[in-house]
């Protein structure tokens, strides 16, 4: 079965879909529709910008959101069995099946920057990659912390797995970690606690705009982060979309899962390759590719 999946915040780069846009007049046409709902050129950010220029979160985020629904829309036979989205990558997984319009899904996910910018801001906070332990000894140290928020973030594949939480708690954590036996804990160069505690005034914005847009059934089931399990009802789906970004994104599950529902080829649609080599770790059989 073939599977599709989308990426999140990170896979940017400087020129992204430049050559979609010169190679196809649909792509200029959802360009045009995308400035026109963000308010200002977001292509000529995403064509013409710096580095710094895109990683900026009203920027970032939006823009690897259109990336992938361009790419979705020019690949051949676009026939998706089942889709994933890793974080952000859930609201492209969404539009690329037919269950949000791609104007729609841009303003949720350009609320969902804003909102979570303002959340970085008034509740500060990091993220750590935690390398070569056991989920179960994250968990449980992370556990044990209680006077201080930390908690796992991003199950990304087995031997990783991102913990999010305050400066100080974050800290702590990779200091009790480093002495259970990781091999490293990278902290990672982020605005904020991302799928932590930290994130609920972003959810509280956002709640309300996923309950008014129109939601239909996908044309196949996706994997959704906060559960890792197939859905095509719209109602469970907003509820998971809520809650998604103070749940961790159980993407190791997901591609568990999508492996034991009969998955055998996924095709990354949009920038970067990152969902790729961590398929190939979970699903070390799976065939792989890019839809950029």
């Amino acid at each position: 079965m073939q599977a599709y999946l989308f990426p999140g915040q990170g896979s940017q780069f400087p020129g992204m879909a430049k050559d979609l846009f010169e190679r196809s007049a649909i792509a200029k046409a959802l360009f045009a529709e995308a400035d026109a709902v963000m308010g200002f050129a977001i292509s000529d950010i995403m064509f013409n910008g710096t580095e710094e220029d895109l990683r900026r979160t009203d920027v970032t985020q939006p823009a690897i959101y259109i990336h992938s629904l361009v790419a979705a829309k020019l690949a051949e036979n676009f026939a998706p069995e089942m889709v994933a989205g890793h974080s952000l990558g859930e609201f492209s997984a969404l539009a690329a099946a037919g269950a949000l319009s791609f104007a729609d899904g841009l303003r949720l996910v350009k609320l969902r920057a804003d909102a979570m910018q303002e959340a970085c801001v008034s509740n500060p906070g990091t993220m750590a990659a935690i390398l070569g332990l056991d989920d179960a000894v994250v968990e449980q140290v992370c556990a044990e912390i209680t006077d201080l928020i930390v908690v796992p973030a991003n199950y990304n594949c087995p031997g990783q797995l991102v913990i999010s939480g305050s400066v100080e708690g974050v800290t702590l954590a990779c200091e009790k970690l480093k002495a259970a036996g990781a091999k490293r804990c990278l902290m990672l160069p982020v605005g904020g606690a991302f799928h932590s505690p930290l994130m609920e005034p972003a959810r509280q914005k956002l709640s309300k705009a996923i309950e008014e847009t129109p939601l239909q059934a996908p044309v196949c089931p996706i994997y959704q982060n906060v559960d890792a399990l197939p859905s095509t009802n719209p109602e469970v789906i907003k509820a998971n979309l809520i809650a998604q970004l103070t749940a961790p994104v159980r993407w190791t599950q997901t591609v568990q899962n999508m492996a034991a529902d009969g998955a055998t080829h996924y095709t990354e649609c949009g920038p970067g390759n990152v969902l790729q080599g961590l398929v190939k770790k979970i699903h070390k059989e799976a065939v792989t590719a890019s839809q950029v």
